[in-house]
């Protein structure tokens, strides 16, 4: 069994930052690819950024120069760091991870969600 977890969203005023946190547990024997994604109320889920096992990262245009993505391997742990937010960053915030599990079968995972708004 895996579980994703996330924590860290909340209410921010535009402009302001916000930091959110992913762990990975259970049965795992490596992780590929840990990542976020984020779903506005009437819109498809779409990505935010990820980062492999080697630090090689990938951001949606929209996010570039103010969310950064960091993963503590020893920790099966991801963070994004959000600055500079704006209105229309206000969504349902998702943790993703592509790993192996113990029984060497690859799988995706996701997280419950967390809500970030963003007031304007």
């Amino acid at each position: 069994q895996v579980q994703v977890v996330e924590s860290g969203g909340g209410l921010v005023q535009a402009g302001g930052s916000l930091r959110l946190s992913c762990l990975a547990s259970g049965s795992i024997f490596r992780i590929n690819v840990m990542g976020w994604y984020r779903q506005a109320p009437g819109k498809q889920r779409e990505l935010v950024a990820t980062v492999t096992s080697s630090g090689t990262t990938n951001y949606a245009d929209s996010v570039k120069g103010r969310f950064t993505i960091s993963r503590d391997n020893a920790k099966n742990t991801v963070y994004l760091q959000m600055n500079s937010l704006k209105f229309e960053d206000t969504a349902v915030y998702y943790c993703y991870t592509n790993l192996r599990t113990t029984n060497q079968y690859d799988y995706n995972f996701w997280g419950q969600g967390t809500q970030v708004t963003v007031s304007s």
